[in-house]
């Protein structure tokens, strides 16, 4: 199998949530249950890029690695394109898992894992669960794919629209979790914003405007992304829930 790596890109200065990487959640920090979901993988290496020495204190003080990256990444996909180039032994395939995910099955990321080292045509992917349309909101990003299983729009809007008398397709949320070929990772970073990815304010729009195919998997798995300090105690509940079983 090609080498993999799951980075972690953490940043500390979050408009909604300063420090986020740093919340406690159930006696631990929000980037140390991120980083031991990540090291539960299969991956052959777990390493969180990070623009704060704060972090990487953090994440060195319960044994893990990080990486400081360059004042100038513009996004988390920047800083692990980074850090993937400048590793000793940089990797085929990449996992990007938000630094905010701390419920992030180990199983998804292993699938992706799978995916990619299984057909190398594949430069891309992500993953989705079905949605309740009726608990959406323009916060949750929607995406519809091909009978193929490649992506074909990704949107904040209710993607597909029921029109009057149309009958309503599943709908299917978004999971911020990205498999990247290495080739793929550079030349996705090397390329400007683009028109469709500045209006959504969806960076993986940049990948489909310009030819780059984005794979969907399909799980039925649960997590919960941390995004204002109002998410916490969900979290929490959450990680006490999945302990308990």
């Amino acid at each position: 199998m090609a080498r993999s790596a799951v980075i972690i890109p953490a940043r500390y200065g979050s408009t909604r949530f300063p420090g986020k990487p740093l919340a406690r959640l159930a006696g631990k920090s929000m980037i140390h249950h991120v980083y031991d979901r990540a090291s539960a993988s299969k991956a052959d290496v777990v390493i969180v890029a990070t623009d704060d020495e704060r972090i990487v204190s953090e994440v060195e003080s319960f044994g893990g690695k990080a990486m400081m990256t360059s004042p100038d990444c513009q996004s988390g996909t920047d800083r692990i394109a980074e850090v993937a180039a400048g590793m000793p032994e940089p990797p085929e395939i990449v996992i990007n898992v938000q630094g905010d995910e701390p419920l992030m099955p180990s199983s998804v990321i292993d699938r992706l894992i799978d995916l990619m080292a299984s057909d190398p045509s594949i430069g891309m992917a992500t993953v989705a669960v079905p949605a309740d349309r009726s608990k959406m909101t323009s916060d949750n990003v929607k995406v519809v794919f091909g009978t193929n299983g490649d992506a074909l729009y990704f949107s904040r809007c209710d993607i597909p629209f029921v029109r009057s008398g149309g009958v309503a397709a599943p709908m299917y949320l978004h999971w911020g979790i990205y498999a990247y070929r290495a080739d793929v990772l550079r030349r996705f970073v090397s390329l400007p914003p683009s028109a469709l990815e500045n209006s959504e304010k969806l960076e993986q729009l940049r990948a489909l405007e310009n030819g780059i195919g984005i794979k969907v998997i399909c799980s039925e798995l649960e997590t919960i992304g941390v995004d204002t300090p109002a998410d916490i105690e969900r979290a929490e509940r959450k990680l006490m829930e999945f302990a308990s079983k």
